[in-house]
């Protein structure tokens, strides 16, 4: 007679994820406010930084750094006034 042997699930019952959906695209940059949050070492982002605000001078960047793996949250008024965001984590 084999024997039969029961095991429980490693990964246990996930609940249900809340999605939204996308934003969707700019039809121009010129004049929009991006945001970029930056978190993490600057190896990355003070090169890209620098080139972005040159090659889009028509854009309103504003900036967050933050050296932590976690980005900062935007603030109820950036959220108001930002069209968009970039978001990236650099080690």
């Amino acid at each position: 007679m084999a024997e039969t042997f029961k095991c429980l699930n490693p990964t246990g019952i996930q609940p249900p994820v809340k999605t939204f959906p996308l934003a969707p695209r700019l039809d121009s940059l010129d004049g929009k406010t991006i945001h970029m949050s930056i978190c993490g070492e600057a190896d990355i982002w003070v090169p890209m930084e620098k080139m972005l605000k040159a090659n889009y001078p028509n854009v309103n960047w504003t900036v967050n750094k933050r050296y932590h793996i976690v980005p900062m949250e935007l603030t109820e008024e950036q959220r108001k006034t930002t069209d968009a965001v970039i978001l990236g984590v650099c080690w």
